[in-house]
Order: C-alpha cells, then structure tokens, then sequence
C-alpha cells in the first residue's frame, strides 16, 4: 500500500490522478497547511523540502511531483514508454510542465491574487509567459492527440495546471488544440476519481486558503 501525502493543489492532484490510472493501491494522508503540517519533524524525513506531494511506498520515500510520476510510472510500467527515444519526449514535456508551466502559473496565481501591492507589470510578466507556455502546448496538440504521442504522465502532470487557468487570470481562448486535450483529459474516469483527493474544501473561505498556499507547500 502506497502512502500518499498531498493536498488539494495541482500539484498533489498529478499524484493523486496518476495513482488512480496505474490502479494502485494506496492510503490518503492530507496535509493541513494552516497547521503547517508539511513542516513537522515527521514530515520533513519524508521530504526534507517540506512540501506536497510525497509518497512513500514500502517504507522508500519520493518527493517532488515529477519525479514521483516517474517512479510511478517505472514500477507499473505504464504512462511512459521503454523505448529510449519514446521515453525521452515523455520526459521532455514532462520537464516542459515542471520548469515552465508550473512555477510561470504559479508566479502569475501570486501576483494576480494574493500580492499585497498590485505590481501591473509583474503580473503582465507572469500571465503573458503563461499564455506563450499555453501556445507552445497548442502548437504540439495540433500535431499529436497527447504531449508526447500517447497518454502519458507528461499530460497528468500538465493538466491539473492548466485546468485551472481561470485561478491565473490566463485565457485559454483562441487554442483550440488545448481545449480538446482539456477536455479529453476531464473526461476521464480516473481523472476526475483523482481531483477528488483529498477532499476538496467546499466553503469558499476553505477553497481560497488551499489557493494561497500553492507556492508555499
């Protein structure tokens, strides 16, 4: 039995959903950040980094979503191809989601909600590097039906970003590509089995703390 250790953030969802495809088994553990339960001593000898999701499975710890997703994926051999030049485009969109997508949404989430001064310039920064990241994932979804050819963990780890383009202030009008990938994702069983996890809050003041906290996890 896996245990998984993640809140209600993109992040935590790439795990939660990848978990649900691979049909594992797996037991919840949900983090409360306004306890800061992600900085406990019992915690942190999971993930030194103190931040969500981790896994540990069979007493061997995992931290940092993408490199969950590929240990995953290594252990089922599902989601990420064995051939050499098939696994390295999974990994390189993979990496797409991790160093661009993530921490540009990310920054643009920051900036457009939460800042105490409304800095117009670096949240024009943020949103327009998220929008050319959204393009460039266009671009590629008019020449494959998925990132990397196949449904892969390069589109589990993307899609919980970019469904919740709305939260960014991002527009997702005017690509087309994208919103079919979108929407073929959603419409996945397993997908929407693993948005669910943990709980999501249901009160709007709940719902906005689990926002604020998506960089400080």
């Amino acid at each position: 039995m896996i245990d998984l250790y993640t809140a209600a953030t993109p992040n935590g969802h790439k795990v939660s959903i990848a978990l649900e495809e691979m049909g594992l088994p797996y037991r919840v553990h949900a983090l409360s950040f306004d306890k800061k339960e992600q900085k406990t001593p019992e915690f942190l000898r999971i993930n030194p980094n103190g931040r969500i999701p981790a896994i540990v499975d069979d007493g061997f710890a995992v931290f940092e979503s993408g490199a969950i997703l590929l240990y995953l994926a290594e252990k089922t051999g599902q989601l990420l191809p064995t051939d050499a030049k098939g696994r390295s485009r999974v990994i390189q969109w993979l990496m797409f989601q991790m160093g661009g997508v993530g921490p540009m949404q990310g920054q643009a989430n920051v900036f457009f909600r939460y800042f105490p001064e409304k800095l117009q310039g670096a949240i024009d920064r943020y949103q327009h590097e998220t929008r050319r990241l959204y393009a460039v994932l266009d671009t590629r979804l008019g020449e494959a039906e998925y990132l990397a050819g196949d449904y892969s963990i390069a589109d589990i780890a993307t899609f919980p970003w970019v469904r919740v383009h709305d939260w960014a202030g991002v527009s997702v009008d005017g690509l087309p590509h994208l919103q079919r990938w979108l929407a073929a994702i959603d419409a996945r069983p397993a997908v929407q089995r693993g948005l669910q996890v943990p709980t999501r809050p249901t009160d709007e003041d709940a719902l906005v703390k689990t926002a604020q906290t998506m960089l400080t996890r």
